[in-house]
């Protein structure tokens, strides 16, 4: 490559007034929260022995223990996408949560080779913004599965596709449990295993992971398309009202 090619100006359609040049000092000058992380859990299942359910809830057991609060949604009674108004009761209460959250925890059996149903209901009623506010952008998530035979990850990958389309920062680590039915004792307590090692794997990386981001997250958002887009939208409005302006003159037009 040319050294030439290099230089600032090879960078013609580059908008240069509303790049943002990161910097430590801009991770800086704020105070850190010291409440505790707020994680949101979702699971996949409406069965009455729902393995789904039973690994949110050893979850928010460990994330308890690491100091962060947890909350499980529970999804019975959430209709159908698009089945009613955004009002319903079961809807604001999936939205608020998720408007709280600070992090994320979503696990899903795996059916027929991807995500249950009723955890893509979940997503689906969480939009990307509302009224202004994007319920997930920025939040830290950790995706698990469980599976009914042997080990499989076609429901943390389709997990991690999601959270990339909902803008979260899910972490490296994730939890696959298999036999699922054979990890959990009679009163719905996962036993010791390997599996259940992953698990605080998990829990532990995502409450690191979250006070290192729930601070920062308006920064680590900001977009250059984004604010580039909003000032051209200023200019044209400006634009609009001095027009509107000048022709609510006598003489004018």
């Amino acid at each position: 490559m040319h050294p030439d090619a290099l230089a600032d100006d090879a960078l013609p359609a580059l908008d240069t007034a509303h790049l943002d040049l990161p910097d430590h000092a801009k991770l800086a000058g704020r105070e850190p929260s010291t409440h505790p992380p707020r994680i949101l859990l979702l699971y996949g299942s409406l069965r009455e022995r729902s393995y789904s359910r039973l690994l949110v809830e050893e979850a928010a057991r460990l994330l308890k223990r690491l100091g962060a609060e947890p909350r499980i949604f529970d999804p019975r009674g959430l209709p159908m996408p698009d089945s009613v108004p955004a009002d319903h009761p079961k809807v604001q209460e999936l939205r608020a949560l998720s408007t709280w959250s600070e992090g994320q925890v979503w696990c899903s059996p795996e059916r027929h080779g991807t995500i249950s149903g009723v955890f893509k209901s979940q997503i689906d009623w969480i939009p990307l913004e509302v009224g202004g506010i994007r319920p997930t952008q920025g939040r830290t998530l950790a995706v698990m599965q469980v599976s009914g035979g042997s080990q499989s990850f076609n429901a943390v990958n389709a997990l991690r596709v999601l959270g990339r389309w909902m803008r979260m920062v899910t972490i490296p680590n994730q939890s696959s449990v298999a036999k699922a039915f054979q990890e959990f004792d009679e009163a719905g307590r996962m036993l010791p295993s390997p599996y259940y090692d992953r698990v605080v794997d998990v829990m532990e990386e995502l409450v690191k992971f979250t006070l290192l981001t729930r601070d920062h997250t308006e920064y680590f958002t900001s977009r250059y398309s984004e604010r580039r887009e909003t000032a051209q939208k200023a200019v044209t409005e400006a634009s609009k009202l001095a027009e509107a302006a000048m022709c609510s003159r006598p003489s004018c037009c």
